[in-house]
């Protein structure tokens, strides 16, 4: 297979696997009994305002009908129009992306840190007890509940490191004046690092298990015992022919906690009440908001994909054997 059909092959499957999300997606919020107007809750909705409003969202059309203008409004970006707030989903969807996407990066970015190191020296020091440490505490918060674990550490770890437990920001902040750039950064980074310490230490015993798995099979291949009989350092040795070659399905387990990065943890931000993408979620269910429902789920599945396509071009660049 060539490099070029190789790539436009990926890009083509992912591309077919949109459309099929975007179909699935219109399906899912009209396969349900009724419609968004239907489960409306206001006292002033009365039954020609909610006529007109079924009206002028186009949900009195047949469901093919309702495919067109849908496809239509997705070519233009539109995402549809919030029922609570009657502004553009986007607009509203979009404080909420980029708060979850900071709180995420943050998280993300501990896990594969900490998941690396700790997976690469377990591999290295296999049988020790530092290898069962490594091992064992990976599975450990592998194991756990992200909602769990976030609430162990609201009810034990918040208070003894003086760190704040709901919201992004601190109410009282500026009141006696404007507020520096400094400390409106320092108060946002104290109300996201628990959220994204759980979220990190989740992610954390994915990565040191997949790293330590594929080191452990790396380092066995003959071209490292050949490198170790030639003298190199057991570092070197780990570090220019185990790690480098390992990377494979670090690459993939990094393509999926990115595709998920919009997305966030709808479990960890509505026990920390972190206003990101996921606690609107939660909101908009309760409050049966489907445009801003099917707006989310829409974004998240155009960055899941699109993050693994990513990961499929750069197998096909650190690979060899993909093009054979």
């Amino acid at each position: 297979m060539g490099r070029s059909d190789y790539i436009l092959k990926r890009i083509f499957f992912a591309i077919v696997t949109v459309f099929v999300a975007i179909t699935l997606n219109f399906v899912l919020f009209r396969a349900v009994p009724g419609d968004a107007v239907q489960s409306l809750r206001c006292r002033q909705c009365t039954a020609q305002f909610k006529a007109h409003l079924r009206q002028e969202l186009g949900l009195d059309k047949s469901k093919w009908e309702q495919y067109q203008l849908y496809l239509g409004d997705l070519a233009h970006g539109n995402l549809g129009e919030s029922l609570r707030f009657q502004n553009s989903v986007w607009s509203e969807l979009w404080p909420s992306i980029k708060n979850t996407m900071a709180m995420v990066a943050l998280g993300t970015f501990f896990s594969i840190v900490l998941g690396v190191l700790v997976g690469v020296i377990s591999a290295w020091r296999r049988g020790t007890l530092v290898d069962k440490v490594g091992l064992w505490s990976g599975l450990t918060f592998y194991s756990m509940p992200p909602q769990w674990l976030g609430l162990m550490i609201v009810l034990f770890v918040a208070s003894a490191v003086g760190l704040p437990t709901s919201g992004i920001k601190d109410p009282t902040l500026g009141i006696l004046g404007d507020a520096s750039t400094w400390e409106l950064l320092v108060d946002r980074l104290k109300h996201m690092i628990l959220p994204a310490a759980t979220l990190g230490l989740v992610l954390y015993g994915e990565y040191a298990i997949i790293v330590r798995s594929a080191m452990l099979e790396t380092l066995g291949e003959d071209y490292v015992l050949t490198a170790r009989a030639k003298g190199l350092s057991n570092w070197a040795t780990v570090w220019r022919h185990g790690f480098r070659n390992a990377l494979l399905p670090v690459i993939t387990l990094v393509a999926l906690s990115l595709g998920f990065i919009i997305g966030g943890s709808i479990t960890i931000e509505y026990v920390f009440s972190y206003p990101g993408i996921g606690l609107q979620v939660v909101e908009a269910i309760d409050q049966r908001d489907y445009p801003i429902l099917q707006g989310a789920f829409l974004l998240l599945t155009f960055t899941v994909i699109l993050f693994n396509l990513i990961a499929d071009l750069l197998y096909f660049r650190l690979d060899p054997r993909i093009t054979t």
